[in-house]
């Protein structure tokens, strides 16, 4: 593999605080890098030095000649011109104005765009997401750069983004806090975090290998700071027993004591790692039953968006809500906290419910709002559980420093900023917690512990997020809205999907009946009509591959791109080909890993 960019004992930091100091690694051909780090760590920083908007402190960057990056931002935002000519004007200086047009058009295609007019301006989150990768790869980019890429993506977009990562051969470097997503784009992970001697880890393979690497690294880490306060302790003793050391020998061992007390300061700082203390607050309340909502029906805008929705909140119950952006989701959301009122069906709720929202657009605090200010406006302390706690007490729950108390909240990561709305979202006893995408800009170890405090929350939960390693280990049903007409039950994450590529591939799903157990999963062995589809498959893929191909080589003409109209035809047809084909590479594997099964 080519090296393209290397790293060389950088630093930076910010005022006094340091992000990174000394780091070094290098980037190659073939390289698909998940870059990972607590909040704060300097990834966004780390990312736009790589991609020359910022420059580091100390060391420097070594660059193959001509090396080309391309970047996509956390919240891309566009003039107001139609995307096709967005993406010309960001091809390389020179290119010839034919060939600029067709990889435009075959890119927004891949990115499932059908109409190339659309003003980039005017779409909405997830969609300029996929408009700035594909920007992004006008460039032809030896090294694309996606920070946080599936951030306001819904479920649908995330898992296009990875298939469309696996299918084309790039080199990449991609932060991101999604566990599954990592694990199936990556071949390399890399933390960003003081809690290694070099400032950084490296592991080969996914998400999983890394977690493995990481706990045999930190458990060796904290193994070696036992040992070694064991030699201090015996070298400590020999200091206080010992007279003054005259002779160049006893000398020696004084000089090398004190770097032992240094080298073990310098290890217990790496091993003491800071964790959130997250735990909401729950009513004291003995009533099972706490929400039951029959036959909820709703349209907007004249579009049915859901009919027939049945829904029993029960202490203990861990609901996840999935669907495509437009299935009514959180709109779902709001029926059931009694902010709308749905066209049809009822919610009926215990006596004295205390329901506590979570909004994935979150109240925005003003900008140059004190954190202290925001985590307690009106006085010095927090109520927490009938408690009275300082204010710089409750931050440092959140890991915030003394020192932060008197910045604006405009001054901090994305990531500090949802700590605040978590603190403050703590403060309230609650029978029912919704939540709609609380986990937006938090890091991976800040997800994991608002996993387990969401399954020790002894009252209902109802989440709506695009984190499906949380939705997995935190609920125990899924409802899935936009299948077919009336909602779906699932038992978890994967049912929904599978569910999902069945009904791509125009094939009847399995519907699991709405209860509050967890539902079997489907029969393990292969039936008649399966085993026959399962043999057709290798088939089916070739055909549409080899219509594909077909169809890139009508486009590479010279005169199809004076037929504006027919152009136009052949790229949508195009977008549709490789879609159907996605959906079939899924299926096969689905029947694949059924029929291994005994």
């Amino acid at each position: 593999m080519g090296l393209l960019i290397g790293l060389h004992s950088i630093s930076k930091a910010y005022g006094t605080q340091t992000l990174f100091k000394e780091i070094s690694f290098t980037l190659s051909d073939g390289d698909r890098i998940g870059l990972i780090g607590p909040n704060g760590s300097g990834k966004t920083t780390l990312m736009n030095i790589l991609a020359g908007i910022d420059v580091p402190d100390a060391g420097y960057l070594s660059r193959k000649q001509g090396v080309r990056v391309g970047y996509a931002s956390q919240m891309p935002e566009f003039p107001s011109l139609p995307i096709e000519e967005l993406l010309i004007a960001n091809a390389p200086k020179g290119t010839d104005p034919i060939e600029s047009q067709t990889r435009a058009r075959t890119l927004l295609s891949k990115a499932q765009f059908t109409d190339f007019t659309l003003d980039a301006s005017t779409l909405s989150g997830g969609w300029k997401k996929r408009l700035d990768i594909v920007r992004a790869l006008m460039q032809e980019p030896d090294l694309l750069i996606l920070d946080e890429p599936t951030n306001h993506l819904d479920l649908e977009g995330i898992v296009w983004l990875e298939r469309f990562l696996a299918r084309e051969k790039l080199t990449y470097l991609v932060v991101s806090h999604d566990r599954y997503f990592l694990e199936k784009v990556s071949n390399k992970i890399i933390e960003l975090n003081k809690c290694y001697p070099q400032g950084l880890f490296i592991s080969e393979g996914g998400m999983g290998d890394f977690m493995q690497h990481r706990d045999a690294f930190l458990n060796a880490q904290a193994q070696q700071e036992r040992s070694l306060a064991a030699i201090v302790r015996d070298e400590v003793d020999w200091l206080r027993r010992s007279p003054k050391a005259r002779t160049t020998k006893s000398q020696s061992r004084v000089e090398k004591a004190y770097e032992l007390l240094d080298e073990l300061d310098e290890i217990k700082a790496r091993n003491k790692v800071k964790t959130l203390n997250i735990e909401f607050s729950a009513s004291e309340r003995e009533t099972r039953k706490l929400l039951v909502a029959k036959n909820l029906t709703i349209a907007l805008g004249g579009r049915q968006l859901f009919k027939n929705v049945d829904i029993l909140l029960s202490q203990g119950t861990r609901l996840g809500i999935v669907g495509k952006n437009g299935t009514g989701k959180t709109t779902l959301l709001k029926l059931l906290s009694g902010a709308i009122k749905p066209d049809m069906g009822t919610v009926k709720y215990a006596d004295d419910l205390r329901i506590v929202y979570f909004d994935q657009h979150r109240e925005h605090i003003p900008p140059h709002t004190t954190l202290k200010d925001a985590l307690s406006p009106t006085s010095d302390t927090v109520n927490y559980r009938g408690q009275p706690i300082h204010v710089n007490g409750w931050a440092k729950k959140f890991l915030f420093t003394p020192d932060k108390m008197l910045l604006p909240v405009g001054c901090l990561s994305g990531g500090e900023r949802a700590r605040i709305h978590i603190a403050r979202l703590m403060l309230e006893p609650a029978d029912v917690l919704f939540l709609d995408e609380p986990t937006n800009d938090l890091d991976i170890q800040t997800l994991e512990v608002i996993e387990e405090s969401l399954k020790e929350f002894s009252g209902a939960v109802v989440l709506i997020t695009h984190d499906r390693c949380l939705m997995d280990r935190v609920c125990t049903q899924i409802l899935g809205l936009g299948i077919d007409s009336e909602p779906e039950y699932f038992a978890d994450y994967q049912q929904w999907e599978d569910a999902q590529v069945q009904a791509a591939s125009k094939k009847p799903v399995e519907k699991a009946t709405p209860t509050s157990v967890k539902i079997s999963p489907p029969a393990k062995k292969l039936t008649y009509n399966e085993q026959r589809e399962l043999d057709g498959m290798e088939q089916k893929i070739q055909t549409v591959e080899e219509e594909i191909a077909s169809l890139h080589k009508q486009l590479e003409a010279p005169d199809v791109h004076a037929d504006a109209k027919k152009s136009l035809e052949l790229y949508n047809k195009l977008g549709e080909l490789q879609t159907m084909l996605e959906s079939l590479y899924d299926r096969w594997h689905i029947l694949l890993e059924k029929s291994s099964k005994k």
